[in-house]
């Protein structure tokens, strides 16, 4: 049975009472943990919330995952990092997600068929929750925002499917087995339309992202809606549709530019106005395994995510020029030192402090743990991830309760610039300042502001601020393929970090670089194939209609 035909004809709600919605939390436990009969279940705004959850919920498994089981989980979202020039995976270059952009893709990669059957399953619950929901005994105005919801979530998964596969089973209806078994592909194109219009239509039955009570944490709002639509009028190239959409939502004036960039990753702060739509984790219950498959061997870590050079590099000196190994500023015993803020607050290196301690990874401390090589359980790279992770931690490495940002208003000001750039807008000083320059200038930041309007050379600057900004958000991979670049960049030797003082280096470097940098892998992006991830061959095994 393929992944369509499991998910499209459930009758039944799986998930964990421990949900997104904590505003039911306290009904949830006179119910069983993990079913409902469909015929008795409909019948109160109560168990219509618990089903909501569901929806919410999706495919997300909670601990440990390793192949993504969802777009919002953290291997879904910071592991995807590993397919572009921003990351690793320590496993190895036959790692799912290195392979995904190397050159050797495959239909019966696991990361494929992950993907696709978390996004089948979202659609699946969708389905059934919006042929229910309308039989429920409750205010039209709560029925009308559910159903907006579960549209909501619906889209956001089409949005990942067209972005990535391109046409496939457009499926808004509860399928019997035999339909699920013989389905079609739609084209891409109305794949997009169903997109564009589902979001547009559930805008005005969905709150304002003010309007959301601490308990409606992790619902969608207005804002959330308008973001994934801005979203895929960036994709299709609706320059001038994209910059209106997310002009929208800086009209609402509902969020901001928090001003503790690295806070905003941590649970203290997760529920700020600069993150509009998250992924809800809970400490202890609920929890995400990202500080086990992320922190080093020194914490008990598996330290599997590995920034690379390429992004570390791409970090300007904190007075807003170019990094540079020639420049006298450059440091490799402290790689972090007079750079851009962020760099502190994404990465670590060999030397800096974590945790209350110096990190050492540095190639030749044969005797440390964290040591740089090709076959510990430590960095590959020469850096490792800070970003997400709350450094007095204490409690179980795979129940970390720490939410995953979908979307921040970071994104929102910095794509809005980038629309009415390539929409052909004149660029302005005040249109800089206040998108850009806002991010660029929060007060943990404080960047030099921008005032290049030269379209040409503006666009670079764009690119490459949204790529320190929202580095390891799982957006990188995105962009490179909407840019159409990612045949261009996704080729050649990756590095990681310089190490000129060391012995060792000459002898244990599978190749050698005059910046004395480790390598770590060579990608081979097939131009004119990867750019379209093959259908899983699970899927194609059991419904070849989805070779068509």
């Amino acid at each position: 049975m393929n992944s369509i035909n499991r998910y499209i004809i459930l009758s039944v709600f799986f998930f964990s009472l421990t949900g997104i919605m904590t505003s039911c939390e306290d009904k949830l436990e006179q119910y069983p943990e993990n079913q409902f009969a469909s015929g008795s279940f409909w019948t109160n705004e109560t168990n219509a919330l618990i089903a909501l959850t569901g929806v919410y919920r999706g495919a997300i498994e909670y601990g440990t995952s390793v192949n993504p089981p969802d777009w919002w989980t953290y291997s879904g979202i910071v592991f995807l990092e590993h397919a572009t020039d921003n990351a690793y995976d320590r496993r190895g270059d036959n790692a799912n997600q290195n392979r995904l952009t190397d050159g050797t893709l495959l239909p019966n990669n696991g990361v494929l068929s992950s993907y696709w059957g978390g996004s089948y399953k979202r659609i699946a619950i969708s389905n059934d929750f919006l042929e229910n929901v309308v039989n429920v005994p409750m205010e039209e105005a709560k029925i009308n925002r559910m159903a907006a919801e579960a549209r909501f979530i619906r889209a956001t998964q089409y949005f990942y499917l067209s972005q990535f596969w391109g046409g496939v089973p457009l499926v808004t209806t509860t399928l019997t087995p035999d339909e699920a078994n013989v389905v079609n592909k739609a084209p891409k194109s109305e794949v997009v339309q169903f997109i564009i219009g589902e979001f547009s239509e559930i805008v005005d039955d969905l709150p304002r992202f003010s309007e959301l009570t601490d308990a409606e944490q992790g619902r969608a709002s207005k804002q959330a809606a308008l973001a994934f639509l801005g979203r895929i009028y960036l994709a299709e190239k609706q320059f001038a549709q994209a910059a209106a959409t997310y002009k929208q939502i800086i009209d609402f004036g509902d969020n901001m530019i928090d001003p503790d960039y690295q806070s905003i990753f941590l649970p203290s702060k997760e529920n700020s106005a600069e993150n509009i739509f998250s992924s809800l984790y809970y400490d202890g219950i609920a929890g995400n395994a990202l500080p086990q498959h992320t922190l080093p061997a020194s914490s008990g870590g598996w330290h599997i995510v590995n920034p690379l050079g390429s992004l570390a590099d791409a970090y300007d000196w904190d007075d807003g020029t170019p990094f540079s190994y020639d420049d006298p500023r450059y440091n490799s015993r402290d790689m972090g030192a007079n750079r851009d803020p962020r760099f502190r607050y994404t990465l670590t290196w060999d030397g800096c402090d974590f945790q209350g301690r110096t990190l050492v990874v540095h190639p030749d401390s044969t005797n440390s743990l964290d040591q740089l090589t090709y076959s510990k359980q430590a960095t590959r790279t020469g850096y490792g991830l800070r970003k997400y992770l709350d450094e007095s931690y204490n409690g179980g490495l795979r129940l970390y309760g720490g939410n995953l940002p979908v979307i921040r208003y970071a994104e929102v000001l910095l794509s809005y610039l980038e629309a009415e750039l390539e929409a052909g807008s004149v660029i302005t000083q005040d249109l800089l300042d206040n998108s850009i320059n806002l991010v660029r200038g929060r007060e943990s930041v404080n960047m030099p502001p921008i005032t290049e309007t030269d379209p040409a050379k503006l666009r670079e600057i764009i690119r490459k601020e949204r790529r320190v900004e929202m580095a390891m958000e799982g957006t990188r991979l995105w962009d490179l393929l909407r840019w159409e670049i990612a045949g261009d960049v996704l080729q050649g030797d990756f590095w990681g970090a310089p190490f000129p003082d060391s012995e060792l280096y000459e002898s244990t470097s599978k190749k050698l670089d005059p910046n004395f940098r480790w390598y770590v892998t060579t990608k081979n992006f097939r131009k004119g194939i990867d750019e379209v991830w093959p259908i899983p061959e699970s899927e194609t095994n059991i419904n070849p209609n989805l070779t068509n």
